[in-house]
């Protein structure tokens, strides 16, 4: 890239800190718990308008019922070009009346709030940098899509299906998550995550009068445990977790059901089609008792496949030229670049320099936020480079 544009792009985004702080403001201060879509309508606006006067066309969407999501994309575009998609997400963990504890506060050169490191921040990175683009009459070479999600924080359920078919499409994703803690190291693998729920069938009996009538669904459970934690190869990366465990009636009465909750995480997708297959293929081994499983490896692995590693160069050499040190790092949580990296070259954590998603401290870094969007902008103006697998 010339260093003329790249000059550009850096005195035009280091000037931005009042515009940055205004639209964390306003996305903050609009609450939107994944657990309350009714609460949705004015983040949705906010960004709406905020997307509109970047010179985008602006849709919500989502199935009937469900939350909605967000998608936009240039008024003015070139149909014959390719596209670029950009991914976040405006829901949070963060319970309505949160920010009457914990207000957004601008404290120097940190910005605290509820959701403003996850992902608010990321939000208005987008934001700043279509909106650069748009005022210094830069020219990108794919066209950028915005995709923003109403349900990430509770697995995507509405959402992925979108964000596939938008994958498919797109020559390469830039998520906006944040970065990982205050190094600031971009996640360009995720782990892949599975949640599974096993539950044991027994028979009830009394269990001082006729115990052997009984079937004890808890005692094959904990046989069920023991093989899950077997499971585990924390060498590899690897974790089997049995969460929650719950069962029987009454403690003089032989248990005739219990349930195991299991989070998997994995390194590749291959480990977790063994895993899954491990898990599924368990059997009882406790005379009358039966044996139900479900559940799947939602999130597959986002891992550091060559079209990735393309991309994670070419953001390297353009952080150069903004005097930026890069890192990267596997982050043991998922994130829709798991769902992207599986159909384009994919780089995840280009959102805010921070600390503290789903904690009370959480907290964004100005300079180093407007960093990361300078960064952000120079990869959508950035010529694609050979990212296809079979180009590799």
């Amino acid at each position: 890239m010339p260093g003329a544009v790249a000059d550009r792009v850096r005195d035009y985004i280091y000037q931005q800190e009042q515009s940055l702080i205004a639209l964390l403001k306003q996305f903050v201060e609009a609450e939107s718990p994944s657990s309350h879509p009714e609460s949705h309508d004015a983040i949705r606006r906010t960004l709406d308008t905020a997307l509109m006067d970047a010179g985008f066309m602006v849709q919500e969407t989502g199935p009937p019922g469900r939350p909605k999501h967000i998608y936009a994309r240039p008024v003015k575009r070139d149909r014959y070009r390719g596209n670029q998609l950009l991914v976040g997400h405006y829901d949070t963990v963060w319970p309505i009346g949160t920010l009457d504890e914990r207000p957004f506060v601008v404290d120097g050169n940190v910005v605290r709030g509820p959701g403003v490191f996850d992902m608010k921040g990321g939000l208005a990175q987008i934001v700043i940098a279509l909106t650069c683009i748009r005022e210094l009459d830069l020219d990108a070479p794919l066209t950028p899509v915005v995709f923003v999600n109403a349900d990430e924080e509770i697995g995507s359920r509405s959402s992925s299906t979108y964000i596939r078919m938008l994958s498919r499409r797109a020559e390469r994703a830039f998520v906006l998550e944040p970065a990982m803690g205050e190094e600031g190291d971009i996640k360009t693998e995720r782990k892949g995550i599975g949640r599974f729920t096993i539950t044991a069938f027994g028979k009830a009996a009394h269990a001082g009068l006729d115990p052997e009538a009984g079937a004890s669904a808890i005692l094959e459970l904990s046989h069920v445990i023991q093989t899950l934690f077997a499971l585990n190869d924390p060498d590899k990366g690897t974790t089997v977790n049995v969460g929650t465990i719950d069962g029987g009636i009454q403690p003089n009465v032989i248990a005739p059901h219990s349930t195991a909750v299991v989070d998997v995480r994995v390194p590749t997708v291959a480990a977790g089609d063994a895993i899954e297959k491990a898990i599924h293929g368990i059997e009882a081994v406790t005379p009358g008792v039966r044996l139900h499983i479900e559940g799947a490896i939602g999130r597959p692995s986002m891992e550091a496949t060559p079209r990735n590693k393309v991309l994670w160069e070419q953001a390297r050499t353009l952080g150069r030229e903004l005097g930026l040190q890069l890192n990267s790092v596997r982050a043991g949580g998922g994130s829709d670049g798991n769902t992207t990296s599986q159909y384009t070259a994919t780089l995840d954590g280009l959102g805010p320099v921070g600390d503290g998603a789903h904690a009370e401290h959480e907290f964004l870094y100005i300079d180093r936020t407007l960093e990361r969007t300078a960064l952000l902008t120079l990869l959508l103006l950035a010529q694609p480079l050979s990212t296809r697998e079979d180009a590799a």
